[in-house]
């Protein structure tokens, strides 16, 4: 793997189409699925979950509707092993989510996790995402890849998750009412309905709304999403996905550990000082196309994907003034437009013995980037919180292009080898427009070869153990090159990718009745020039690579069907991610020289050394009642371990009930989660420089769902 670069020249090009990843499968560890479910996310063609030499776990629609509004991924995928997705309790914030340590220090956003939605990605070129337009309430599945064979997704792939949205099996028209605690409110409306001659639509809008259990945590959420089907009886299959979201959101900061111990409930001073919030809106369209090819020898068929989508942002933060005066300060008002697409296509072969999946993809950002000052005026008259003086002005831009292999043979009854390459080069830059504090232009390229293969053995029908290994990359983000630390102008191109090996030993095992299932998995991930926090001021962030680190640990899950009535889930993960050489950080915000020794055997920070899932359930005909158990362990809060958000344990109440009347279904949920009214952190900001680390959980709260679906 090599990068090059052609520094401080202004990036030149034009936004090409870009790409949507390959639905290259993977295998499950995780016991709570049928040993029948097909995964389609690391997979050749799609394959049963129980066959797939990787981990990857499958979490359904049932499973989804249970969870709660179907709002955020944070409901519903914490029975999966070895992935962390908390909820901020803060919507003008994304997710935190990670994999297998990967992705855990991000502050802000999804950093390192490729995130799709119907083959669209939603995470940019350059590696950073977000999950907020994810339709939960429409999706048949979501699928979730952790282990080396994630790497076929390209860079800044440390796991996957994907939705795949449900097809229209039947004509109905669903109605949805929810209300909950701390004044959630939703409206959710769907039409479905199969066509004559293969076609099929779904529509569907929801109404969010949700007054926060903190003071100035405020979120609306308008959706919207359309899908348009065709599967006739020939060789053509086509899907069109259109979507819309417009999110504006308070921002309520989080609070120190002084603001913390004395009320959890408070809301920092300087989000009401400063009006901190965030607006969103994004549109986006995908089509994919299928074509089964007959009488063409090894050539089984053929698919085509593309997407094109627009989304704005614009947040104002609590950047002191003081701290804007210098002239290279990006004010306190961050504000841009995004433009990016995509395409990928693949074909697929079989021999006797032998599956091959050949491909090409692109995908690409550009970005509108400006900053603002977060005030207007001075002395007594001065306003805070408002949109103020231009102080950045930019256009950014990532394309990516790969190429991308995977073939799977049967070397004898019951073994079978796996293998994948996907090579690719990653192209990043950005255009200054506002060249009075000198110009900040430049544009990096890296070139990547990502190698994988894997080896399952089979033997027995009910038994399955496998191996697989594989090499990681991760460019810097167009955040992570922005700044450089000396202040001078131009991009960081001091920052080099990280570039991790990964190794992964599995097994999966079920009863023959099926009515147990077991599985688990240890892994470890060896990375050289991990990406941290170098300096902090004014505003702006600078980034530096500080050695290796380690991830490694043991994942394990079990399904047990006690009696027709009774089942038991249970996951669990212990996870060791620590860096293994000393560097200097900085931990303030007036920090322009690292002096702050990070210690060799730190945990790295965002990362928890365990989590758990467990749940018991009760279904006796149209009812079903869950006891649920979520535990999480010591969240660092940044990578000096100067702080850890404490482990808990918390538990959840699930009732859900249907009835038929007439035509038409009544569907009730009701849940209470956090059951003891525990106080407890859910999340961390890390390496926030000013010491607002602690994002509260919610206490003891309750949600009542109504869905009357009638049949036309």
């Amino acid at each position: 793997m090599t990068a090059t670069s052609s520094k401080r020249t202004p990036y030149v090009g034009h936004l090409r189409c870009c790409a949507i990843p390959l639905a290259i499968g993977l295998a499950l560890p995780a016991a709570a699925q049928s040993t029948d479910t097909v995964v389609v996310t690391g997979s050749l063609a799609g394959q049963r979950a129980f066959d797939a030499p990787s981990s990857v776990d499958v979490v359904g629609a049932d499973a989804l509707r249970s969870a709660g509004p179907m709002v955020n991924l944070s409901e519903a995928l914490d029975r999966v092993p070895g992935l962390v997705v908390n909820l901020r309790n803060n919507y003008a914030q994304d997710l935190q989510i990670s994999s297998r340590g990967f992705g855990a220090r991000a502050s802000f956003g999804v950093r390192g996790i490729r995130l799709f939605s119907d083959g669209i990605p939603a995470a940019g070129a350059d590696g950073q995402g977000q999950a907020s337009h994810f339709d939960l309430a429409g999706a048949d599945r979501v699928e979730v890849l952790r282990g080396p064979f994630s790497a076929l997704y390209g860079s800044s792939s440390g796991g996957v998750i994907a939705l795949y949205s449900r097809a229209p099996a039947r004509r109905d028209a669903e109605f949805e009412v929810d209300q909950g605690s701390a004044g959630l409110q939703q409206l959710r409306a769907t039409v479905q309905a199969p066509f004559g001659g293969g076609f099929s639509v779904r529509a569907e809008a929801s109404g969010f709304a949700v007054q926060g259990f903190r003071p100035h945590s405020q979120a609306k959420r308008d959706f919207g999403n359309l899908r348009l089907g065709w599967e006739g009886d020939g060789p053509d299959r086509v899907i069109v996905v259109l979507n819309s979201i417009d999110q504006p959101a308070q921002d309520p900061l989080g609070l120190t550990r002084a603001q913390f111990d004395a009320d959890p409930r408070q809301t920092a001073p300087q989000a009401i000082q400063f009006d901190t919030r965030k607006s969103l809106w994004q549109d986006q369209g995908g089509v994919q196309w299928q074509h089964r090819f007959e009488g063409a020898g090894a050539l089984q068929r053929s698919e085509l994907a593309a997407y094109y989508g627009e989304r704005n942002v614009t947040q104002w933060q609590a950047i002191p003034v003081a701290s804007q005066a210098a002239a290279t300060s990006p004010g306190g008002v961050i504000a841009f437009d995004r433009f990016y697409s995509g395409l990928d296509g693949r074909l697929f072969w079989r021999w006797e013995g032998f599956r091959l999946v050949t491909g090409a993809a692109e995908d690409g950002q550009r970005d509108n980037r400006e900053g603002f000052n977060n005030y207007l005026g001075s002395g007594a008259t001065q306003v805070l919180g408002v949109t103020g003086a231009l102080r950045r002005n930019e256009d950014d831009r990532a394309y990516r292009g790969d190429i991308y292999a995977q073939a799977e043979a049967d070397l004898d009854s019951t073994l079978t080898a796996s293998a994948g390459l996907r090579h690719g080069r990653l192209t990043i830059g950005s255009r200054d427009k506002i060249l009075a504090h000198g110009d900040d232009s430049g544009s990096q390229a890296y070139t990547y070869t990502l190698p994988v293969a894997g080896l399952r053995w089979q033997p027995r029908p009910n038994w399955s153990l496998y191996a697989s290994a594989g090499r990681g990359y991760e460019t810097p983000t167009l955040t992570e090159l922005a700044y450089r630390p000396d202040g001078n102008p131009g991009l960081n191109f001091a920052v080099r990718p990280q570039r991790s090996q990964q190794l992964e030993l599995g097994t999966k095992w079920h009863a023959p009745d099926e009515r147990l299932s077991a599985g688990a998995a240890v892994f470890r991930a060896e990375t050289s020039d991990e990406i941290g926090v170098l300096t902090s001021s004014g505003g702006r962030t600078t980034y530096q690579n500080v050695g290796h680190t380690r991830r490694q640990g043991v994942e394990a899950e079990a399904a047990w069907r006690i009696a027709p009535t009774w089942h038991t889930d249970v996951a669990l993960t212990w996870l060791t991610a620590v860096y293994r050489d000393n560097f200097l950080t900085c931990t303030t915000t007036t920090c322009t020289t690292p002096s702050m020794p990070v210690a060799a055997g730190n945990r790295i920070g965002g990362t928890m050394p365990r989590s758990m899932y467990a749940e018991l359930v009760w279904s006796p005909g149209t009812a079903e009642f869950g006891l649920e158990l979520n535990g999480r362990g010591p969240q660092a809060v940044n990578d000096v371990n100067s702080d850890f958000a404490g482990g808990y344990a918390l538990l959840g109440l699930r009732v859900q009930w249907h009835v038929d009347l007439g035509p038409g279904r009544l569907e009730l949920l009701g849940r209470v989660d956090n059951l003891a009214n525990r106080v407890v952190a859910g999340s961390v900001i890390v390496n926030e420089t000013n010491g607002r680390f602690f994002e509260p959980a919610a206490g003891r709260n309750a949600l009542v769902s109504l869905r009357w679906r009638q049949g036309f």
